[in-house]
Order: C-alpha cells, then structure tokens, then sequence
C-alpha cells in the first residue's frame, strides 16, 4: 500500500518537528534552572509513540518512499519500546546531567536535542527497507551519540572516549556501507525485497555476495557491541558521562536488532547457512568474552559493558538458529522472536541498572566501582532490592525476566540441533552469576563506604520502581510480550 506515503513515517515526521521545537525552546531558557527542554523531549516521545502505535493492530506490511521504508507490526513495537527506554533515560538523566554542568550556558538543551535525534535515528533504522535509508539512520543515530558523549567538553575522560568511539565508529561505519555498496554491485538493488529475490534466483555473483556480507555483519557486530568487534564497549561505556552510557547501551540495541533481522534475515535469508557461521563464531567469543573478562572488572560500568557483550551472544543465539535443515516458517519465526523478546527485555532491564550507578552518584563523585555500592542495603533497602532484582535478572534467575528470555532462546538453539551451543551457552551464564551476585554481596554484606543519604528526585524514584517492577511482572508473565513478539516477527517475514 504505497498510498500512505507519509502515514508509514508519520511518527517519524512528528518528532523530528518536535526536534526542532525542543532546539528552538533551548535558545530561550536555561535549562539548569527551567526544564522546559526536559518537558518538552518528554513530551515530545510519548506523543511519537502514541502515534506509532495504532499501526501495530495492522497485519499488512505498509511501504513508503518508492518500498524504501516500511512500517509492520515488528517496526511498531521496537519503536514503541526505542521510545519507552529514551523517556526513561531522560527521566533518570536529568538530576546527574545538570549536576556536571551539561545542561546550563552554552550547553542548555543540547543534551535533549541530541538525545531526540538518536531516537530519530533509531526509528529509521527500525523501518529502513533499504540499504540507503537504513544507512542514513544508522548515521544519524552515531553522528548524535559521538556528540553526547563529548559533550562534557572539559572532561578529559569523556573526550578521550568520545575519539575512540568516533574512529572505531567510522571504521564499523565504512565496513557496512562497503558491504552494502558491493552487495548492491552484485543484485543491482538497493531494496531489500529485491536483494533477496535476485539472491534466491541465483542470479547474483556468489564471491562478490560473499565478501560484501562479511563487511556487513562486522558492521552490525560493532554496533551491536559483539566480540570480537567489542573493543569500543568498555572504554565508552566507562568514559562517558553515565547519561550517555544508558543513551548508548540501551535504546540503540534495539535499533541494531532491527537492522540485523532486515539485512540477514529479510534481505539475505537465501545465504542463511553463510551468515549463521559468522554469527555462531559471535556469539560464542561475545558470550566467553564478555562473561570471563567481566569478572577481573572492579569500575561497575566497565563490567556492565562485558556483561553487554555477552547478553548480546545470546541474543544472536536466536538470530542463528532460525533456519535449519527441515525447519518450518513457524519455528523460525519463534527463534528471532525469541531474540527480539531477548532484547527488549534486556533494555528494561539495563536502564534499571544504570539509573541506580547516577542515583548513587552526586556533585563531584561518580559512584562507578563496585566499592561503591558496599551497604546499599543499610542506607536505602528499597533501591537495594530492585538493584538486586535487575542483577538476578541479568544472571537469568527465575522469577525475574531475564530467565525466561535466556529459557525461549536456549529452546530455539536446542530446537536448530545447537546442543554444544547451549551447553556452553548454560555454562557461561554460570561465570556470569558470579560478577552479578557479586554486587549483591556487596549491597547486602558488606559495611557501607559512603553513608550519604541518597536522594533521588520523585520522577527517577517513581520510574526507578515501575522500572523494578517491570522486570518481575515480566518474568512472571511473560506470555503477552513473546505473543506480540511472535506476532511482529510473524507479519514481518510473511510481507
């Protein structure tokens, strides 16, 4: 249905207005004193996400823009939560950002905008049906996260990580455009539709086929954060301010899945049994990696940075075990909703996470070693409880959701024939349990260092809580998410 041009993006058009209005409305407050930027980024997110969701209930795949863009039910659903995960994080962001001064004089609003236009950049690459537009929301999205995370310009810290995320950026960036550009030389298309028909008629140079995917999917390990593209992870993760970290750790996963399953599965499906190696041979360094080298780590956001890098071997456990020999529709279908069910819950529960590393932080000290949540327990039992929550839920255990979605992928890797896989996969998780209960010892067991009363603003405590309670909720019943996950995935393969 090519007639709905500009209803396919309308989410997307309404909130680079709103972009617009929140840059304009910074000229004229100070935001350190006035939230009038912080209100109306606010806003400005949960109207685009209003807008973006009625088109969920629509089975039909809507195309745009000559089939460049597309809006289906599994676009809406990682837009609504790329929406939900930014609202948080300026929610919690807004107390530590004003605390460093990146919010007041020259920098007043700069902060939101940028944080808008990664949104932005998220949600075309969700809908991106071409190598062209996803590759202008893929830029889009990193030009802004290189600005943020230099945007305390007096912080040697944040600069030094801020250079080294923009040329390995660049690099990862000039990977996949190479690939996507040798690709199009091979299938003469930009549109993935078409990519993947002349792939599947055979009509295309194998060799040429070949060398462009492998740039494509180091491109996408990158952004994903996986091993051995991982580099980057830990020494951004740790450097930038924590506000950026979440903007940089959370929502963008999201996008990153999208553009995989468009690229791999969508436009490449034909090469399946090419693309799942490479992916097989990530996921097992992400998950032995980031879990090993996560233990030795003692700065808290540098450890979330390898356990990043592992939750994301498991999630391209699901991506690569879709097709297999005498697999049917459905059972692929179940395996990358697994994978995406994966993911959303891990960026709810990573924004808890590091929402309470700036809750711990104040004017002048950053609360990033694990030292620093010794006695948690004894200064605030409420916060140490959903820390706990989120950590348990990271290590995968049960009630909490991270259990179930380590369960649906773990099936779907046994269901493709990956025993070795989930074996080791199980195994990892073990070493991973260990850093994370860590942190509870020290919340729980240990004398506080710091006995500072901790004070949180009503919105981040309110937030901080549902975020929590989230985590159970889903854990307990996670059925109505996997159902819409396995709905979107479905809608999304059949168009």
């Amino acid at each position: 249905m090519t007639e709905l041009n500009y209803a396919a993006a309308s989410a997307e058009i309404f909130l680079a207005i709103a972009t617009m209005v929140v840059m304009v409305a910074g000229l004229f407050a100070n935001e350190a004193k006035t939230p009038v930027s912080h209100r109306l980024a606010l806003l400005a997110i949960a109207v685009t996400a209003l807008i973006a969701l009625p088109a969920f209930s629509v089975p039909d795949s809507i195309y745009a823009f000559s089939n460049s863009y597309v809006s289906d039910p599994m676009a809406v659903l990682l837009k609504v939560f790329a929406c939900i995960a930014t609202f948080m994080t300026l929610v919690y962001s807004r107390q530590y950002a004003n605390d460093r001064g990146m919010l007041g004089g020259n920098l007043s609003g700069e902060f939101y905008v940028l944080a808008l236009l990664t949104l932005l950049g998220q949600l075309i690459m969700i809908s991106g049906n071409s190598f062209l537009v996803i590759y202008l929301g893929l830029e889009m999205m990193s030009l802004s996260l290189y600005a943020l995370v230099a945007l305390r310009r007096d912080h040697a810290v944040s600069t030094e990580a801020a250079m080294k995320y923009f040329v390995l950026g660049a690099l990862a960036s000039g990977f996949m455009l190479y690939g996507m550009s040798m690709i199009y030389g091979a299938t003469g298309s930009l549109e993935l539709g078409k990519v993947a028909q002349v792939i599947a008629a055979g009509n295309a140079n194998k060799l040429v086929l070949m060398l462009g995917l492998v740039f494509m999917v180091s491109g996408l390990a990158f952004k994903l954060g996986a091993a051995p593209f991982h580099m980057w992870a830990p020494d951004v993760y740790q450097g930038a301010p924590t506000s950026v970290t979440l903007l940089l750790g959370a929502a963008p996963k999201l996008a990153s899945f999208a553009i995989a399953l468009r690229l791999l599965v969508e436009g490449m499906g034909a090469l399946a049994a090419d693309w799942q190696q490479m992916l097989m041979v990530m996921a097992v360094m992400s998950m032995v990696v980031g879990n090993v080298t996560a233990i030795a780590q003692t700065n808290i956001k540098r450890m979330l940075a390898y356990s990043t890098i592992s939750q994301m071997g498991f999630m391209l456990l699901g991506l690569l075990s879709g097709v297999f020999e005498g697999s049917s529709p459905e059972a692929a279908a179940y395996s990358y909703s697994a994978s995406m069910f994966y993911v959303i819950t891990y960026v709810l529960t990573t924004l808890g996470t590091f929402a309470l590393v700036m809750l711990l932080a104040r004017t002048g000290f950053e609360a990033e070693n694990i030292d620093d949540f010794k006695g948690l327990n004894q200064r605030s039992p409420w916060f140490a409880l959903v820390m706990m929550v989120l950590l348990l839920s990271l290590a995968g255990v049960p009630p909490m959701v991270g259990f179930y979605a380590k369960l649906v992928v773990l099936q779907a890797a046994l269901a493709a024939g990956h025993l070795w896989l989930v074996i080791l996969a199980v195994m990892m998780s073990l070493v991973g349990a260990y850093y994370y209960l860590r942190i509870v010892k020290a919340m729980y067991f240990d004398e506080p260092v710091d006995a500072a009363p901790i004070a949180a603003p009503t919105g981040m405590r309110v937030t901080l809580s549902l975020n929590g309670l989230a985590v159970v909720l889903l854990g307990v019943l996670p059925g109505p998410l996997m159902t819409a996950c396995i709905y979107a995935i479905m809608q999304a393969l059949a168009s």
